[in-house]
């Protein structure tokens, strides 16, 4: 493990290197958390407090909190202790009275959910054993975000692969409790599929954005037919032509934008909404194209409906079937606006490389790449443990405060399909918290 002396040299040389630009002011150590497989964290800042939400070294559902004057972590443990899943990320939000509301380690369990009984206080968090009381009993892919009003909300999947649905819950804060977004699930799997979704996303044109594939079982080579809903208050849906879709919506009201079979080579958790400089939505994903490749597609919305591109010219196919987390050969990031008329998109194929492309906005084609820009935290990337395979994990959220930026940072081995890996193990990581702040 690199000493503090040492950390303290690469941050003054990370420094001095991206002098005028980045720096990294501040390197909080968190706490010993478990390497043996990658499961995901969570980082919140409200205002002047910071809180943190992790698995430590024994795999106990940890929660910290900070203010961001102070350099030590309070940490409070819950009665929650993670096994081999890698599905089973923790998340934490706040609610405007600053009652704290943690969800994880849940894939097709009862749901796992705790709230603080005072505000911003970790050592009131209490389990609450249900938000409605129906549908609970087999959640997964847990999930708070803030809807158009700036609500509270509360979204998963009951169910599970191949058999599930979509539920969504509002927050209620005076009368201290949850309710029904929807009086139906957003989409339901009719007993034989589910959907795997990326969104909701509040776009720039106004709209909110989801899209998703529907799964036949937990074969992910089941995957298939790509689809998009949009709303502007996540309680009534439409199709992109402004069709109002009833709810629940299922395979076969959807609006599908591409009709990819199953096995052909699509995936959940490799969708991705982007927007071009005429706030149009597209679609970021990948599938076989007709020699039986992997390449990376782009769908945009446009006056006659939706436009399927293909973006890339790979000449291998990722092959994946199969149960579990897998780890994944192909990433694709959504379209971004760039300078001078062109789009931005990240990408990366194993055994081909990776990078940013920058598209011709007209034809969603290469038309150049765009260098990577050296980061503040690059000297922190290479993993610090000495046991075989061991990767750097990162998360990062922007701060409050104008020009800071927040990285959490761990090591562990990559997913192992969910099941358990002989010992031994690597010992355990350090997570740490890396402040970044912007020079003028």
């Amino acid at each position: 493990m690199r000493s503090l002396a040492t950390l303290s040299c690469l941050l003054l040389s990370a420094g001095l290197a991206l002098a005028g630009t980045e720096r990294v002011a501040q390197v909080l150590p968190v706490s010993k958390v478990w390497a043996g497989h990658p499961v995901g964290f969570d980082l919140l800042t409200v205002g002047e407090r910071q809180f943190v939400a992790f698995y430590d070294d024994q795999r106990r559902m940890t929660i910290g909190a900070r203010l961001l004057s102070e350099q030590e972590w309070r940490l409070e443990r819950l009665p929650s202790t993670l096994g081999w899943d890698s599905h089973n990320y923790v998340t934490i939000a706040a609610d405007d009275d600053g009652l704290l509301h943690v969800a994880g380690n849940m894939h097709v369990n009862p749901l796992l959910y705790f709230r603080s009984e005072r505000p911003w206080d970790i050592g009131s968090l209490r389990r609450v054993s249900a938000m409605v009381g129906t549908l609970e009993d087999r959640v997964t892919y847990p999930h708070f975000f803030r809807g158009p009003a700036n609500e509270l909300i509360f979204t998963y999947r009951q169910g599970q692969s191949g058999n599930g649905d979509q539920v969504l819950n509002v927050w209620q804060g005076l009368a201290k409790g949850w309710r029904r977004l929807l009086d139906k699930p957003l989409t339901n799997g009719e007993g034989r599929r589910n959907a795997y979704f990326q969104g909701p996303v509040s776009g720039p044109d106004g709209w909110w954005h989801l899209c998703w594939v529907w799964r036949e079982s937990g074969d992910c080579a089941t995957n298939h037919d790509l689809t998009y809903a949009r709303s502007k208050d996540l309680v009534h849906w439409e199709t992109s032509g402004g069709q109002p879709l009833a709810l629940p919506i299922t395979l076969r009201s959807g609006e599908i934008v591409d009709p990819v079979p199953v096995r052909g080579g699509i995936i959940n958790g490799n969708t991705r909404l982007g927007f071009d400089s005429a706030k149009r939505v597209v679609i970021a994903y990948h599938k076989y194209d007709a020699a039986g490749h992997t390449q990376i597609y782009n769908a945009r919305r446009e006056a006659g409906g939706w436009r399927l591109y293909q973006t890339s010219k790979f000449d291998r196919r990722w092959d994946f079937s199969g149960g579990g987390s897998i780890v994944f050969q192909v990433s694709v990031g959504g379209v971004e606006p760039a300078d001078g008329g062109k789009l931005r998109q990240r990408w990366s194929f194993q055994g081909v490389g990776g990078g940013t492309w920058l598209l011709d906005e007209a034809t969603l084609q290469p038309v150049g790449s765009e260098a990577r820009r050296p980061s503040v935290l690059d000297p922190f990337g290479k993993p610090e443990g000495d046991f075989p395979e061991l990767g750097v994990r990162w998360l990062q959220r922007a701060g409050t405060q104008p020009g800071v930026r927040y990285a959490l940072r761990w090591e562990t081995l990559a997913a192992n399909r969910d099941r358990p890996r002989p010992a031994p193990w690597p010992g355990p990581s350090e997570l740490r918290l890396y402040v970044v702040r912007g020079e003028p």
